[in-house]
């Protein structure tokens, strides 16, 4: 599984002679604008490879290059294709084909090029690269990809013209090989930059199709064809409406020749280590360094001021009711009097009196100092001493929840190491994905022994069925969205469908391999573990939970601390989302700032839910299981909208389909997140509570 998972990583060095074929693989067209993409070869205006075996190359052109899982799943599809690369050799131009397209073609050709769709071709693990300069031009820099076309408008009708780029110029830069590789002559690739052209079909042509001066500034290749000129109002003598002729006219015959053409130089350059050649598709992201630099100040602001808080806390306020005047040598001092109406509920047995004997206590009463009175509302967190460990409401579901979010914690940690590390990093394409699936099944050995320990906790006698429920619950909801959205991205012909032999291996590694796992972490989390242990018992009659403060219901106390640890990340995600929606042609790599945001957002998190959970004994609601959950989990809400607002104001995504999938793919990256925040904030808030309630002891 393992070397599917992981296979053409790209860490190894290949060198070249001179004369040596260099292949030149083909993948796919993708749009900022747009969330579908489309396996170059499956364009019907490109030329299509001819299966024919090059000279020094091992593969047919047009024969598929296997994948590993992540890349499958990014929706690569990559190809050897009919470009003739040989080390050290350049070509003036070589003609690949001319291409007939037909009305309908050229539509389709003309949405993607509206849509500005850009190619990925790959030579040496490195993606062909559109080069361009920094603002105060000191630095070059690359783009991922090359324009498929560009749009223009008309001088005299001022309609939007588009045109196709049919000829690729296209440069290698390379240099001599490190060790004794180099010594021997060989060369190794240490740039792919591809520059494009639009030709028409009037320039001067050789006998082999090649423009005569490939940089004559002639006519351009525009994508259309005059139309047929039929006649609508003969065909629809009874309706004054017209269909317009790129709607019903699509399938007259009409064809386009478009002619391809490619030139190929290579380009000594001594100033790029081959360890080093990524570099330049980061070199325009260095200038958010100063950012990112700027969002980890305000994450450490926002947690340092809630470390002083939570200090406070711990350090005076629950120090000072453990060992204020109500206790004796960390045991609680039951009053003998009874407090004012309203201040508790009456314990089981214990006997309510009639007016005299209320008037007797109210006596009482008044011989209590009054410094007493106030501790009493401060230290209403001791009263709970028999509730506060009461298992929750669907405990059922709370367990296999914390087991899936210990599953996800281990993924996200996993994947945070490795890319800090450089072990995934742009040169193992896929890889992230892909060691990410491989972290997620085999942490199934977390999930189930979390969850079973959990349920043992709260009582649960049943391990099998709190392990079945772990290992389907949360899975097998990201498997059904998938599923569910695949078949939308199937009907649009697109790459980024997962094949359905894809989906069949996914769902082995899920059933076949997490599944088991989940159930031997589980037999060992409750059969061969004890429960935690609670320093208080239970009493057998619930006590009536005291009416609570506006900001204190679920919601609005979910929303405000959710909104914390929200504010700690909100600069770093500006910096995720235009790497995965807005700039698919650049790459995300600062793992070591996203790394230590995320530590302090672990910390903010842990202490926002102490916070919230000890204001809420203090109001004598011992409901906190759920209440920790979702407050863990509260900054989900914030990153949803925050993915609204930026759909909205930063996005210009067109279709159905791309808007279903952005939003889709939103809430399932949403869901994960909560889950694994709200893990967090259970975990913490169960330690916490357990120490303040480890401290005393109840007569």
């Amino acid at each position: 599984m393992y070397a599917v998972l992981t296979s053409h990583a790209g860490f190894s060095i290949k060198s070249y002679k001179d004369n040596e074929h260099i292949p030149v693989l083909v993948n796919k067209v993708y749009s900022d604008d747009t969330q579908l993409q489309y396996a170059y070869y499956d364009l019907p205006f490109v030329c299509p490879p001819s299966g024919t075996r090059h000279a020094g190359s091992t593969f047919l052109s047009g024969q598929s290059i296997s994948l590993n899982l992540g890349e499958v799943l990014r929706g690569d599809r990559i190809k050897i294709s009919d470009i003739e690369l040989a080390m050290g050799r350049d070509q003036e131009c070589n003609f690949l084909c001319t291409q007939n397209v037909t009305r309908r073609d050229l539509k389709y050709a003309r949405d993607l090029v509206k849509d500005g769709y850009v190619a990925e071709w790959i030579v040496d693990n490195l993606p062909g690269a559109t080069s361009f300069v920094t603002v105060d031009k000191t630095r070059k820099y690359y783009a991922a990809g090359f324009k498929m076309g560009y749009e223009d408008y008309s001088p005299s009708s001022g309609k939007p013209r588009y045109y196709i780029n049919n000829h690729l110029t296209i440069v290698i830069r390379y240099r001599k090989a490190p060790g004794r590789e180099g010594e021997k002559g060989g060369k190794v690739v240490v740039g792919f930059e591809v520059y494009t052209k639009s030709i028409g079909p009037d320039v001067s042509r050789k006998s082999s199709g090649c423009p005569v001066d490939t940089q004559e500034q002639g006519e351009a290749m525009e994508l259309y064809l005059p139309p047929n000129g039929t006649d609508w109002s003969a065909k629809y003598p009874h309706s004054s409406y017209y269909p317009a002729e790129d709607l019903e006219d699509l399938d007259d015959g009409a064809v386009l020749e478009i002619p391809y053409s490619y030139s190929v130089y290579f380009r000594e350059d001594e100033r790029i280590e081959w360890a080093h050649r990524w570099d330049l598709y980061f070199v325009n992201q260095e200038e958010g360094s100063k950012i990112h630099w700027l969002a980890i100040i305000n994450s450490l602001i926002i947690a340092g001021l809630l470390t002083a808080i939570v200090a406070m806390i711990l350090a005076r306020t629950i120090r000072g009711d453990i060992k204020g005047p109500n206790t004796e040598a960390g045991r609680i001092k039951k009053r003998k009097s009874r407090p004012a109406s309203g201040a508790r509920t009456p314990r089981a047995g214990e006997k309510i009196g009639g007016l005299l004997e209320q008037a007797g206590d109210m006596e009482n009463d008044a011989d209590i100092s009054s410094d007493e009175e106030p501790l009493e509302d401060i230290t209403g967190w001791k009263l709970l001493h028999g509730d506060v460990f009461r298992a929750p409401k669907n405990a059922v579901l709370l367990a296999p929840l914390i087991g899936s979010g210990m599953q996800l914690v281990f993924m996200a940690m996993g994947l945070l190491v490795l890319s800090s590390l450089g072990v995934l990093n742009p040169s193992f394409r896929g890889g992230f994905v892909s060691v990410g699936v491989g972290l997620f099944v085999f942490a199934g050995l977390f999930s189930g022994y979390f969850s079973g320990r959990v349920y043992q906790t709260f009582g649960g006698q049943n391990w099998r069925s709190i392990a079945f429920i772990t290992a389907m619950l949360f899975p097998g909801m990201l498997f059904g969205l998938s599923f569910i959205l695949n078949l939308f991205v199937w009907a649009q012909a697109s790459s980024t469908a997962i094949p359905f032999s894809t989906l069949i291996g996914i769902a082995m590694l899920w059933l076949c391999i997490q599944l088991p796992l989940v159930y031997v972490g589980s037999y060992y989390g409750f059969v061969k573990s004890s429960p935690w242990e609670h320093p208080t018992k239970t009493t057998a009659i619930p006590r009536q939970v005291p009416r609570q403060a506006w900001y204190m219901k679920s919601i609005q106390s979910i929303l405000l601390a959710g909104l914390i640890p929200f504010a700690v990340i909100f600069i770093e995600l500006l910096f995720v989302f235009q790497s995965i929606w807005q700039d698919k042609s650049g790459y995300y790599y600062v793992f070591g700032f996203l790394t230590v945001v995320c530590i302090i957002l672990i910390l903010t998190i842990a202490e926002v839910t102490i916070v919230t959970v000890y204001v809420s004994l203090c109001y004598e609601n011992y409901n906190w299981w759920w209440h920790s959950f979702f407050v863990g989990g509260g900054s989900s809400i914030w990153v949803f909208l925050y993915c609204v607002w930026y759909y909205t104001f930063k996005l210009h995504i067109t279709g159905f389909v791309s808007s279903l999938l952005f939003f889709t793919y939103s809430g399932m990256a949403c869901a994960v997140y909560g889950l694994l925040c709200g893990t967090i904030g259970f975990l913490t808030a169960y330690a916490f509570v357990r120490r303040i309630y480890g401290a005393i002891k109840a007569d």
